[in-house]
């Protein structure tokens, strides 16, 4: 698999969801049929091992065997994949990152140790460790907002310019000052799904995208409107965050992450047998909640469903 650029990391991606049973193990299966689905899609990419792929919640053979499984059908198909090789232990992070790239996947997620921040120098230590063992394999920095060390646009552009391995940045973006700073990095950044429209204008170059969990072909039409007819495409945004208001943010309020919410938008969409169960100590959200928000996407968002709504 040809690996990533910072210019050539654009799109939308989805995240591969775990299908769990009731004791929580994966069910491989549903996995592999989830699968199907994906590779169909149109999509960019593929990616495995995101929050919304409960990454910090896998067993070592867990981890593996997801990777395995991704690497052998991306192939198959010629399409890019990501592995995210994150843990919230440096040490652990650095062992899961030089067994993906064995795989050689188009580039690997990594995020930033997750207990104590770290300083600068420390952020640019880390990163430079994890580089060399990735062997030739790009990275990507994923820097959520409820990361313990956040990256600012300068010391972005101090991280790309000190890792030639860095190619982008998954994060929550910002205004336009931020993306001006945050650009002079030349990578490629990425944001969420449903605010891809309005952070296009300001420079952002795709979404490992939440829209994508609950209409992954949507998601791709929606993205290629936002090249051809941006004003269309910010109305398609505007009743998204319509849709998210009426039934995703309540479910945040109550304290529901983001693996929970992502599954429960999959679950609304229907496109693959996912279920809306968490791993424990996670909560789930109600699948008794589904069919309401399943009506208002259908009346709200028909661009997205397409033939599936």
């Amino acid at each position: 698999m040809r690996p990533l650029t910072a210019v050539s990391l654009r799109g939308v991606w989805a995240s591969l969801l775990l299908p769990l049973d009731a004791d929580e193990s994966i069910d491989f299966a549903r996995l592999d049929t989830q699968l199907d689905h994906l590779l169909g899609a149109g999509l960019h990419g593929l990616y495995a091992h995101g929050t919304a792929g409960e990454f910090h919640t896998l067993t070592e053979a867990e981890f593996d065997r997801i990777n395995e499984l991704l690497a052998a059908r991306c192939e198959a198909a010629d399409l890019p994949f990501q592995l995210g090789a994150s843990h919230p232990s440096a040490q652990l992070q650095l062992q899961r990152v030089r067994r993906a790239a064995v795989l050689r996947p188009s580039a690997l997620q990594v995020i930033l140790p997750d207990w104590l921040p770290l300083n600068d120098a420390e952020t640019l230590d880390f990163l430079t460790r994890i580089a060399e063992a990735a062997d030739g394999v790009p990275l990507v920095l994923y820097n959520p907002p409820h990361a313990k060390t956040k990256v600012g646009p300068g010391l972005l552009v101090e991280l790309a310019q000190a890792v030639p391995a860095l190619i982008g940045l998954k994060t929550a973006g910002g205004d336009a000052a931020w993306f001006e700073q945050a650009l002079e990095s030349e990578l490629s950044i990425f944001v969420p799904g449903h605010f891809l429209a309005g952070m296009s204008a300001l420079g952002a170059h795709g979404s490992y995208s939440n829209v994508a969990a609950l209409a992954p072909a949507g998601s791709v039409r929606w993205y290629e409107q936002i090249g051809t007819d941006p004003r269309g495409a910010l109305e398609v945004e505007r009743r998204i965050a319509e849709f998210f208001a009426a039934h995703i943010a309540p479910l945040q309020a109550s304290g529901l992450s983001n693996p929970a919410l992502d599954k429960f938008l999959a679950a609304v969409g229907g496109w693959a047998d996912v279920g809306t169960r968490v791993r424990w100590p996670m909560s789930s959200a109600d699948p008794g909640l589904v069919d309401a928000a399943r009506a208002t996407a259908v009346r709200l968002l028909p661009d997205l469903g397409g033939t599936n709504w």
